[in-house]
């Protein structure tokens, strides 16, 4: 039987069954093929995901042009090579080129590829450890292959849960009816509004914002409740992404709320009145105030929990509050950490868990899923932010590690060895540890500047394996490359 091929009225019995065929679904039914169970996983839109489709990869495709030119002009003998603006015609045609024109073809023969069944329709729980899957019609769903009528599929060891989540409207009057952009809408759109508000200060709202501008928007604002944007980076980092997206010609607002939006119809402008009486005009709306689970129609009330709400559960990803153990959740569901990389991660450590409690030896194996699962998910998790300048960031923020009641010390300096100057003429930057004293390792790191990223995972590395300050002034780092930053910052600490 091929991946979408379904008998009609069809009980289906199956090891496993993995409800979500984003990312995390994908990881999760992956280790669970490699384990030897039989997995079949259920997607009613396109295999992939979020991730796939409407977020990560396509908004980072709308970034990279840019910040590549900003990284040629910033370079004398190359600026001059460089000559005119963005083609953001080319720009769309690029990320459409990644997102394979919406069509999830390539990710489904994966699947066959991996031994893993592919049953497109809804999936909802209607006993324990029983999935229906309902057709679906029309919208994101690949080729359109649907199952002609409910298939139930029953599942011997376990279900799991990756159905991620949606983009939340905030309850603001109007708001819905003005058919705002989400994060969906901002990375399929191919033409850039003249005029653009952004709702919300996280990582989606200045990255899209800043792709938005680049891409040809002559106003865009920011609008964030808070004190700055990227609340939960460190405020140096902060300040620096603020003053970035400033200097690119975008308006920041801090400390104020949209209150009501107004749109007389499509293709008409939108108004936003904010809290303070101001009245914004634009083309377009995006909000970007969070995410809200994907478990409203999962038939949660059937084993005792709220639709709608978050799933809890341990590091092996099994659900509290069910019987039997046999229900378990990976990735944004779980509300743990909503990035895909820690979702992916959940998912391989849950996929092992389910296949040594299906071989009964969960208590003789090694445990991915117990100690590394918990420093991974709750103290180490790294982020980069593309915006320009980039943050990346693992571990604990200073606040976060003395509010955890850790003696610790932080040391901050700029970005300015021989490799930076290299990178860039005009190159800005800061890099900042805090270690905890009483162990002497850094619990937290943070890097603002062009292309950090790239050096967030010597960060991570040394964040989770909990390596020694005298044994990190070992890690020599190469000469003249930026990450020769970490030496300085260790000779600052005073080794």
């Amino acid at each position: 039987m091929s991946s979408e091929e379904t008998q009609t009225g069809e009980i289906r019995d199956v090891d496993t069954v993995v409800i979500g065929a984003g990312p995390v679904g994908e990881n999760v039914a992956d280790r669970l093929r490699r384990g030897g169970l039989s997995v079949t996983i259920v997607e009613s839109h396109l295999v992939g995901g979020e991730c796939s489709f409407a977020a990560c990869i396509p908004s980072k495709a709308l970034l990279r042009p840019a910040a590549a030119v900003d990284a040629a002009r910033s370079v004398d003998g190359a600026r001059q090579a460089v000559a005119g603006e963005l083609d953001a015609v080319a720009v769309a045609a690029r990320r459409t080129g990644f997102t394979h024109g919406w069509d999830d073809s390539g990710q489904r023969e994966w699947l066959d590829g991996a031994g893993i069944d592919l049953v497109r329709g809804h999936g909802r729980l209607v006993a324990p450890g029983v999935v229906e899957v309902a057709p679906t019609h029309g919208g994101d769903a690949g080729d359109g292959t649907t199952t002609t009528d409910p298939v139930r599929l029953r599942a011997r060891h376990a279900v799991v849960v990756a159905t991620g989540t949606a983009p939340l409207l905030p309850p603001i009057p109007g708001l819905a009816e003005a058919t705002p952009w989400t994060n969906r809408e901002a990375t399929r759109a191919d033409v850039a509004p003249r005029r653009l508000v952004v709702l919300g200060g996280g990582p989606v709202a200045c990255e899209l914002a800043t792709a938005w501008r680049s891409l040809g928007s002559d106003e865009v604002t920011v609008v964030e409740r808070g004190d700055r944007v990227l609340g939960r980076v460190e405020p140096f980092a902060a300040e620096a992404v603020a003053a970035g997206l400033r200097h690119q010609g975008i308006a920041v607002c801090t400390g104020v709320s949209a209150v009501a939006v107004e749109r007389d119809g499509p293709g008409a402008a939108v108004r936003v009145r904010l809290d303070d009486g101001t009245m914004l005009e634009a083309d377009e709306l995006l909000v970007a105030t969070g995410r809200t689970p994907n478990t409203t129609d999962l038939g949660l009330d059937v084993v005792g929990l709220d639709p709608g709400s978050w799933l809890e559960a341990d590091d092996s990803g099994l659900v509290s509050g069910v019987d039997g153990g046999w229900l378990y959740a990976a990735g944004d569901v779980t509300h743990e950490v909503l990035l895909t990389h820690v979702g992916k991660y959940q998912a391989r450590a849950c996929g092992d868990a389910i296949v040594a409690r299906a071989r009964g030896d969960l208590d003789d194996a090694p445990a991915p899923w117990g100690p590394y699962a918990a420093t991974a998910r709750h103290r180490a998790v790294p982020q980069v932010v593309y915006t320009r300048p980039e943050v990346a960031a693992v571990g604990l923020s200073e606040a976060e590690a003395r509010a955890a009641g850790l003696d610790v010390r932080v040391v901050t300096r700029a970005i300015d060895v021989a490799g930076a100057s290299l990178h860039a003429d005009d190159y800005e930057g800061t890099a900042q540890i805090v270690v905890d004293e009483a162990r002497r390792i850094i619990v937290g790191a943070t890097f603002v500047g062009p292309e950090v990223g790239e050096m967030l995972h010597a960060a991570t590395i040394a964040v989770v394996g909990e390596v020694p300050l005298d044994r990190l002034w070992h890690a020599v780092p190469a000469f003249p490359s930026v990450s020769e930053v970490w030496l300085r910052l260790l000779e600052d600490y005073g080794l």
